[in-house]
């Protein structure tokens, strides 16, 4: 089997040249252009920000404090008003505290992320503090 990979804040995917396995790092996100890829969404159907914040909606409200290791967080995140949680790597920093596939990204560090697109929020998590705290909203199916 060839080299594992992992999408890049810019919807492209490019073989790892160090670290973990399928990590993204800062590092990767800033070089040189990946290989072109553009896999297919995990989420079952897009939501709007005003469905997440319905009082008594199919949505529950999760908190994490992610804190970055030498390749980076851990997780892709893809889509836009609202993000969502695209990809997580089981041995990295989000898995670590409970982030999942499928979860939509409420706010970056306290800025409300609900109507950015992933470039947007992969550029606060990019040029923040190492510590993220992650508001995101889980379908209760999930």
């Amino acid at each position: 089997m060839g080299p594992r990979t992992a999408p890049s804040p810019s919807k492209e995917v490019k073989p790892r040249s160090g670290g973990q396995p399928g990590r993204v790092s800062d590092r990767e996100c800033h070089g040189n252009p990946p290989v072109l890829n553009n896999p297919k969404s995990v989420v079952k159907r897009q939501v709007s920000p005003e469905e997440l914040q319905t009082p008594g909606g199919p949505y529950i409200k999760r908190t994490f404090t992610i804190v970055g290791d030498d390749v980076g967080w851990g997780f892709v995140v893809r889509g836009s008003a609202p993000c969502h949680i695209q990809a997580v790597d089981p041995s990295g920093p989000a898995a670590a505290v409970g982030m999942k596939v499928r979860q939509f990204v409420v706010s970056i560090n306290g800025v409300n992320a609900l109507s950015l697109d992933y470039r947007t929020v992969s550029h606060l998590i990019l040029t923040g503090p190492r510590t993220v705290v992650m508001e995101v909203m889980e379908p209760l199916d999930c």
